[in-house]
């Protein structure tokens, strides 16, 4: 995307329909998430959003959804995850520096742990991103997701991605951090992004987001 100004706030309609009792809602999803994706994009959907359940809408390059799945756990916020299919070992794919991540069993793991830092007061959503700014997991609220994959894109094209951490504070105060890593004896680099309220300072945020690595670098990437 070299050269062309991407719309990062562009929005579009997607029907969602929960799969247990066929309520209906249009949600808003962030065309530049779905145009970034290789192949489906998974849409975590809370509680409240069309009914009490949570269930989780598979989106194709389209906007139409390719089908659902009822889950037995609770989402607290909106999710966006690209999916990982049984063709993605293809030719190609294993060059993709978050291939080993999103295709090992520890990825829903770290999943697990962003999900649980998120407390509505502090830490209001958290990511997963490829070196280049392609969402492969976020929980981050509509307008820190587009700062997020701005900063990444200009990044990436100036070739700035040799960095290590990036802070950025808004308007508003409400704050990004985010960290460069990787796991430990692979090739898995990625980039974990926090959302902080305006009530966190850069300091603690840091805090918490070198707390966060260390959790996550504890996980290896090659275990079953």
């Amino acid at each position: 995307m070299v050269g062309i100004e991407a719309d990062f706030s562009a929005e579009k309609e997607v029907l969602i329909i929960c799969p247990k009792c066929q309520q209906k809602r249009n949600i808003n999803i962030p065309v530049h998430v779905i145009n970034q994706a290789k192949q489906l994009t998974t849409v975590s959907v809370p509680s409240g959003t069309t009914c009490e359940h949570s269930y989780q809408a598979f989106v194709d390059k389209n906007f139409k959804v390719r089908m659902y799945q009822p889950v037995d756990f609770e989402f607290s916020k909106v999710e966006i995850l690209e999916s990982v299919q049984e063709d993605d070992n293809a030719e190609g794919s294993e060059g993709d520096s978050s291939y080993h991540l999103r295709n090992s069993p520890i990825f829903n793991d770290i999943i697990q742990v962003l999900r649980d830092s998120v407390d509505d007061n502090e830490i209001l959503g958290s990511g997963l991103f490829t070196l280049e700014g392609r969402v492969l997991y976020s929980s981050l609220p509509k307008g820190a997701l587009t700062n997020v994959m701005r900063e990444f894109e200009a990044r990436s094209e100036k070739k700035l991605i040799q960095i290590k951490k990036m802070f950025l504070e808004l308007e508003n105060n409400e704050k990004i951090c985010s960290n460069y890593m990787g796991l430990e004896n692979t090739p898995t680099k990625f980039v974990l992004v926090l959302f902080f309220s305006e009530k966190v300072k850069l300091g603690m945020g840091n805090l918490y987001l070198r707390e966060l690595t260390r959790k996550i670098s504890k996980f290896n990437v090659n275990s079953t």
